[in-house]
């Protein structure tokens, strides 16, 4: 076994990318405070070729160098917007036709393991704050709610991989997995 070099991991160049189908998944981001974790976001979206990632509140935008440290360039082929407030953007959505997701602990909350999808449904995930999680109003305002199950002490992960683990699976879900 052995590390594989940049050439033979076959990436494609931004303006492919940009160019390429995408996966019809949105992420949102519900007042996010860390500029880490929205970069991380934009290099997640960027990994799984979601469509676009909404920042909303004081969710910080690009250009800024704590958000490209982690996103690495990715902010630049994502596409993104934003809107000052999540249940804006909810709406929004709602009107192109996405079924809204809060990634939340909530009452009647469906197990991630236990959601389906497919290919040609339209999905955009709601995450929320580093401590205060998604808004009430975020959450009045989604179609329904999905929940990691988790078995520690802690019953949080941060948002960043929340982030990574819901879309793998929602992929998983899209390509017949």
């Amino acid at each position: 076994m052995r590390k594989l070099s940049m050439d033979e991991l076959n990436r494609v160049s931004a303006e492919e990318f940009k160019a390429q189908e995408k996966n019809n998944i949105v992420v949102v981001l519900d007042n996010i405070r860390s500029l880490n974790n929205v970069g991380s976001s934009f290099r997640t979206g960027d990994a799984f070729a979601i469509e676009k990632v909404v920042l909303c509140g004081i969710t910080g935008k690009p250009p800024h160098r704590d958000i490209h440290k982690t996103a690495l360039g990715a902010q630049d082929t994502v596409t993104w917007g934003h809107f000052d407030e999540t249940v804006d953007a909810i709406a929004s959505l709602k009107k192109e036709g996405y079924k809204v997701i809060a990634v939340e602990q909530v009452e009647g909350s469906t197990l991630l393991q236990n959601f389906t999808t497919t290919k040609e449904e339209k999905i955009a995930l709601v995450f929320g704050n580093e401590v205060m999680g998604v808004s009430d109003e975020a959450i009045a305002a989604s179609d329904m709610a999905l929940e990691i199950p988790q078995f520690g002490t802690k019953h949080s992960l941060n948002v960043s991989i929340t982030i990574g683990v819901v879309l793998w699976q929602c992929l998983q879900q899209k390509m017949g997995k």
